[in-house]
């Protein structure tokens, strides 16, 4: 009897649990249609929560971009976590690589910084890391080219005597709907920017490399989950991660850390430079935070990465930053 009647109490507990379930799917319905919240940093200023229409040329300025993109990090205090290190930063001239030299620069490390051709934005990028009271070399090139990449590293080495931080930022990507629509063009820009260029120059940095160095390079969440319109993109990224590990696997053993950072939607020129104007208020409202990153909020997941004050026991590893967004599987 005392079983019977904890069943029926178990039910009873189940019916109300359901009850409260639909009440709350009711509310829920209610809302729909309502603006999705936005969360923002509490300790800076908000971002808007949609970006107005807007297309860029490529490869894209960010002195164009409306809003501009936020790198100074206003509240980030430096605590010399890389004092006199020297630092080489592709695609370093705005986005995430403009913020990751910002602050490299306020821990105390010489920048040198690897861009296309968009001289302006490299310039903006030089003043903000002397404003940090450090060097900034700029090198223009293409990092399809391994020529290149050879005196890109060289060149730092001739300005700085050393090279400490090797971050493989510099990307490309463009939005195609079908398989079909990849032209072997588009194909061969996307691999040999991201990934060639990635092992271009890394193979360079490492000639000149000692222990306690360090490689760091840019994922994506497209690279952990895939994206159907940016296949070709999305597997460089995939390829960047095995690299990552791969990479890091070899080199351990001469004391060298190799990681990546998977970030997710960021406020930077890739983005407006390649989707319809009408797409970019959406771009990054999906994520749980309800709007893409600042590349202020990615830059210092790189300074984790790149300090062995707060990292030396971590290579291999791919450290997503996706606004909240779980990783599927």
């Amino acid at each position: 009897m005392a079983a019977g009647r904890r069943a029926k109490q178990t039910a009873a507990e189940q019916r109300a649990l359901q009850k409260d379930q639909a009440k709350r799917r009711r509310k829920a319905k209610a809302k729909q249609g309502r603006k999705k919240d936005v969360v923002h940093p509490r300790d800076q200023k908000q971002p808007e929560p949609k970006m107005p229409e807007q297309h860029l040329e490529k490869p894209g300025l960010e002195s164009d971009l409306r809003p501009r993109p936020e790198y100074q990090a206003p509240t980030y205090r430096g605590s010399g976590r890389l004092q006199d290190q020297v630092a080489l930063i592709t695609g370093g001239d705005s986005g995430i690589g403009r913020a990751v030299a910002v602050l490299y620069a306020r821990e105390g490390a010489d920048i040198a910084i690897v861009y296309l051709s968009e001289d302006s934005d490299a310039e903006e990028t030089r003043q903000a890391v002397e404003a940090e009271g450090r060097r900034c070399l700029l090198i223009p090139g293409d990092v399809r080219d391994s020529a290149f990449c050879d005196a890109a590293v060289e060149r730092t080495v001739a300005a700085y005597d050393r090279l400490d931080i090797l971050v493989n930022n510099a990307a490309y990507q463009q939005h195609q709907d079908r398989l079909e629509d990849l032209t072997d063009e588009q194909i061969d820009m996307t691999f040999r920017t991201n990934i060639y260029g990635y092992f271009y120059m890394a193979r360079a940095a490492l000639r000149e490399m000692k222990e306690g160095a360090v490689i760091l390079n840019s994922g994506s969440i497209t690279g952990l989950e895939g994206e159907g319109s940016l296949i070709d993109y999305a597997s460089t990224k995939g390829a960047i991660h095995a690299f990552t590990k791969s990479l890091a696997a070899n080199v351990i053993s001469r004391g060298i850390r190799v990681n990546a950072v998977a970030p997710g939607p960021v406020w930077t020129p890739l983005n407006p430079a390649d989707i319809p104007a009408e797409k970019v208020p959406e771009f990054g409202a999906s994520t749980p935070m309800g709007r893409p990153a600042q590349p202020e909020e990615v830059a210092p997941a790189y300074v984790f990465l790149a300090a062995p004050s707060m990292s030396s026991y971590i290579s291999g590893e791919v450290l997503p930053v996706l606004g909240g967004q779980p990783i599927a599987g």
